[in-house]
């Protein structure tokens, strides 16, 4: 028991770390490549990263570093498909929403999780757990959330990319559950699905909400170089994400997402200047005060028996599945891509 906790105490260690290099490694490849050199078609962007996921992990199953576990072909391609939609919808809100409203619809993923998994799974989260998710959000949104402008169209695709978001990172831990796939084996066969459906619809959402042709821009080397090391990271990055919500929840998840936002907007500052105000940092520190307290309480409440089973703990919600939460994460601080 004692050395089996021990394996997946160091196991959960390695996949949020994994998760957090990877992931901030990436938000800064692409920021460079959108900023920078005008590469601003986040959709098309995310289905090349799928698609390199996907050959990369078909090399690995032919090396024969993981077993192919086939299951149920509908939930493989349900999953594929929610996920691929989730993605579309939050570039859309992206697109109709201010800057400051988009960020409050990352943050309601952490609550809107927390009351499904509650309605649908029974899971409780105590007093402490609610008191440190509260004050990670109020930290997360004092350092990020800016104007808060109402529509009622950027209202709607906000309430359906909540929804879908939560219920994609819900169906990701609950299917390694029930079907007893790792993480490598439930993203190999899921990400064909989520490339057909982004690559499909990609090029059409991205030219609707930047006026731009992906095939139309100018591919330089430059450009060319970015594209390759942002799909090669991805690999990581989608694998980790996997990792993560596999072993531990999807609030855990959605906790980590917020500590990559603090971790990227400190990064922005310090590597490439970004403005940074007393608010950021007053908010940062708050949802480092939080992310404390989270941790804290989930590690003191694990040995209870009602916390046995090996979904342990949940925590980040302020981002969206894969590939898109980091897209738009560095997205949100472009001019604004979109008239709607």
């Amino acid at each position: 028991m004692g050395l089996a906790g021990e394996k997946f105490q160091l196991g959960t260690v390695g996949a949020l770390s994994l998760s957090v290099v990877s992931s901030v490694s990436i938000v800064i490849c692409n920021k460079a490549l959108m900023s920078a050199l005008g590469f601003i078609f986040a959709t098309t962007l995310t289905s090349w990263h799928l698609l390199v996921t996907f050959c990369s992990l078909h090399v690995a199953l032919c090396m024969k570093l993981f077993e192919h576990k086939p299951f149920d072909a509908r939930t493989v391609m349900g999953f594929g498909v929610l996920n691929g939609i989730s993605i579309g919808l939050l570039n859309l809100s992206l697109g109709f929403n201010s800057v400051g409203f988009y960020q409050m619809t990352k943050l309601a993923i952490i609550p809107c999780t927390v009351i499904l998994e509650t309605l649908f799974f029974r899971k409780k989260f105590s007093r402490y757990i609610q008191l440190s998710l509260s004050v990670l959000l109020f930290g997360v949104g004092v350092a990020t959330v800016t104007d808060l402008q109402l529509n009622a169209m950027g209202s709607v695709l906000s309430l359906l990319a909540i929804v879908t978001t939560c219920i994609a990172q819900i169906m990701t831990n609950t299917i390694q559950k029930k079907f007893k796939v790792s993480s490598t084996q439930l993203l190999y066969q899921s990400c064909p699905y989520q490339a057909l459906t982004l690559f499909i619809v990609g090029p059409f959402l991205d030219g609707f909400l930047t006026n731009k042709n992906v095939f139309a821009f100018a591919y330089t080397p430059q450009v060319l170089f970015f594209i390759v090391l942002s799909c090669l990271i991805s690999v990581s990055v989608n694998f980790s994400t996997f990792l993560v919500i596999g072993k531990t929840s999807p609030v855990t998840y959605q906790v980590l997402g917020h500590l990559k936002t603090c971790l990227v907007l400190a990064f922005g500052y310090v590597l490439l200047h970004d403005p940074f105000s007393w608010r950021n940092i007053l908010g940062i520190l708050i949802a480092v005060v939080g992310m404390g307290l989270y941790s804290y309480f989930c590690t003191r409440e694990a040995p209870k028996p009602t916390e046995a089973s090996p979904q342990v703990t949940q925590l980040d919600g302020g981002s969206p599945p894969l590939l898109p939460g980091l897209l738009l994460q560095f997205s949100c601080y472009l001019p604004r891509m979109s008239s709607a």
